[in-house]
């Protein structure tokens, strides 16, 4: 196989191999030049909601607003904030909705307690309806339905 042949096809396996992981930093320059920082930023980013995708975090989203969502968040790692305190400002600015997965608290109770009460409903309903349902034994034949039923049956 000559070399003009085999680049597309180790460029096209180089592809498939690397392409697993993705993130949405479209330009090296929006990445902080401190790995560790840059690291940082992108962890505190994956639990930051995208507000336009609403399912995706800012670090998997290529939306504008994820992208200055992702800039602020590396300016804040870059001027030494703490990640609670870039949480704490991020949910501030755009409420507990930013998060992935909200905090526990009185306003997000119901979202967290849903599941366990959904379920305990669904036992609850499950174990009344069984409870509830009585084998009904038939009353015993009469002598004239029983030589009725034997007239039908031919046993006479």
């Amino acid at each position: 196989m000559k070399a003009s042949r085999r680049f597309p096809a180790l460029l096209l396996a180089a592809g498939l191999i690397g392409g697993g992981v993705a993130l949405a930093v479209d330009d090296p320059a929006e990445m902080l030049p401190n790995p560790a920082q840059e690291k940082r930023a992108e962890a505190i980013g994956a639990h930051l909601r995208c507000l336009v995708c609403q399912n995706e975090s800012i670090e998997d989203s290529s939306a504008p607003l994820a992208r200055d969502l992702r800039k602020v968040v590396r300016e804040q790692v870059s001027a030494g904030k703490s990640d609670q305190q870039i949480m704490d400002w991020m949910t501030e600015r755009y409420g507990e909705f930013i998060r992935l997965a909200p905090q526990f608290s009185w306003s997000t109770a119901l979202l967290w307690l849903m599941p366990a009460l959904a379920l305990v409903a669904g036992l609850v309903i499950a174990w009344r309806a069984t409870k509830r349902r009585t084998v009904v034994t038939p009353a015993p034949l009469t002598n004239d339905e029983r030589a009725r039923l034997d007239a039908l049956s031919g046993r006479e």
